[in-house]
């Protein structure tokens, strides 16, 4: 440690006034590391900024859709935050994507009755230049070449409902918990049936994709699909299917509405105004902070969330939720520690929506970083409490673990759990961009039901949903964790075992550095 490093910690000693666990609401500290307690004081008392942090990225900038307004104002939010804590970060442009700007979506029912529906339009869809009409029809079931051929004509001047209709929009909790259980069977055996009905046709037109491009060449004014997210209210909203025309998503319920009128003849027709701009291909980037290590400047500890969303709702807990968490573990460290013994950067990934992109070209343009990494951070699981650490495939991994973990109070290890077992992973967010190429990258996991339910990727991804007691521990945790980290005399390893016979680790994809249109 050298002596500005130690000047540093000793003046954090000396203004710290949390440096007694009696003053600390009585939590006990494993040892008498006065970072540790600087972090927790930092974290997860008065300092915490995380609460301010959510509100202003997911309310007042909203969603981050790769190639929108949205995503650019995150990054020029994000630096600007960096400024004010003096941590020094940039953006990393790795590559352009389609630019496209979501504009209001208002669709009405018209015919047979009058009703404002709920639904909105599929990132990156055509707008409408101006309010348009047209009666709905539903996609039939068809089982040869000659029944598409004689229906196709009849979608001209008409918008297309492409998808199934749930049969129920009642949560499966409460089927469970209040329905007979003959009631399930059949509901059951109902969905069972009417999905298995679409696949067969949708399959045999060569897939959704090929349908809708078929439906918007005979002359279809807009397509309208439902993808309901299994949960009360919950509809997942992803990219349009249409180059010309409308894809308009409506909610479980109004679409099944519309779908049912349609299929009893009963003539609805919607109205449908929706705003939209392309902005041909812009610009995508990483925004990555640095503090630079002292002694060890080129060995690295990384944490990482990605920063773009879908954009139905806010993209509070996909992932704007992972980014809060590694932005405030950043400002904890610069107060407490600003002078590493190895570097930690912080890097907020571009394109995680559409392939782990950002996270990709960050480790095809910096081997220097994977070369020197100590470890990466990853954290994409929604709003709750980090309960696990998987080892992925580095059995060494775990002694390292175990010694940062024992340092940590236990009111944050009481509820995590290490997987010891160690299993040829290649990870499934941006750690894959890591372990790939053989580095260290580790997933901080979360409770998964009911994130994938209710919030991954849906309409209702919203500041609400966060658990701020939890994400004040998950930042206070990363941060207690790139402190040992960095500070840890020892060099973690990558060495890997040898697989089976046969078995071959997945390798790197190729970063997409463009949206090919």
């Amino acid at each position: 440690m050298n002596s500005l490093r130690f000047l540093a910690l000793s003046l954090t000693l000396v203004v710290a006034p949390w440096s007694t666990a009696d003053e600390l609401n009585g939590q006990d500290f494993p040892t008498d590391d006065p970072i540790i307690r600087a972090i927790w004081a930092q974290g997860m008392e008065a300092g915490s900024q995380v609460e301010s942090l959510a509100q202003a990225l997911m309310d007042s900038i909203g969603p981050r859709l790769s190639g929108s307004p949205g995503q650019r104002a995150s990054w020029e939010w994000a630096l600007s935050m960096y400024e004010n804590w003096d941590v020094p970060a940039r953006t990393e442009q790795y590559g352009t994507w389609r630019g496209w700007d979501r504009g209001y979506t208002h669709i009405d029912l018209v015919e047979p009755r009058r009703r404002t529906l709920n639904g909105t339009m599929l990132a990156w869809s055509p707008g409408t230049d101006g309010p348009v009409e047209g009666e709905v029809v539903v996609l039939p079931t068809l089982r040869s070449q000659a029944e598409f051929d004689a229906w196709i004509p009849t979608v001209s001047g008409k918008f297309v409902a492409l998808w199934y209709a749930e049969p129920t929009c009642r949560a499966p909790e409460s089927w469970q918990a209040l329905a007979t259980e003959e009631s399930q069977r059949r509901l059951q055996a109902l969905q069972q049936s009417v999905q298995a009905e679409w696949s067969s046709t949708t399959q045999g037109a060569g897939g959704v994709g090929r349908l809708a491009a078929a439906v918007e060449a005979a002359g279809a004014v807009g397509i309208i699909i439902s993808r309901w997210s299994n949960g009360w209210g919950a509809n997942k909203i992803f990219e349009s299917y249409t180059g010309r025309i409308p894809s308009l998503h409506l909610s479980c319920e109004d679409y099944g509405l519309v779908h049912r009128l349609a299929s009893n003849e009963q003539g609805p027709v919607l109205r449908v105004d929706a705003q939209a701009e392309f902005l041909g291909e812009v610009p995508v980037s990483n925004v990555v902070g640095e503090l630079r290590g002292t002694e060890l400047p080129n060995e690295y500890v990384v944490l990482n969330a990605h920063f773009d969303s879908w954009d139905g709702a806010s993209g509070a807990t996909d992932n704007g939720t992972g980014t809060i968490m590694m932005m405030e573990a950043m400002r904890i460290l610069k107060t407490v520690l600003p002078e590493p013994r190895r570097t930690i950067l912080v890097a907020h990934w571009g394109g995680e929506e559409q392939g782990t992109n950002g996270s990709l070209a960050f480790a095809e343009d910096h081997s220097e970083v994977i070369d020197g990494l100590q470890a990466a951070f990853n954290q994409d699981n929604g709003t709750w409490r980090v309960d696990a650490f998987k080892m992925q495939d580095f059995p060494e991994a775990a002694e390292n673990w175990d010694r940062w973990l024992s340092v940590i109070p236990r009111d944050i290890t009481q509820h995590t759990e290490l997987d010891l077992m160690v299993v040829p992973e290649s990870g499934s967010s941006d750690e894959a961009s890591f372990i790939c190429r053989g580095a260290q990258g580790f997933r901080l996991m979360s409770h998964y039901p009911d994130y994938r339910q209710y919030t991954w990727h849906t309409d209702l991804d919203t500041y609400d949903k966060i658990v701020f007691d939890d994400l004040r521990n998950n930042a206070t945790l990363v941060a207690m964790l790139a402190y040992m980290a960095s500070e840890d005399p020892r060099r973690t390893s990558n060495a890997r075992p040898p697989l089976p016979a046969g078995q071959q680790r997945r390798g790197c994809r190729t970063p997409q550095r463009n949206s090919g249109n």
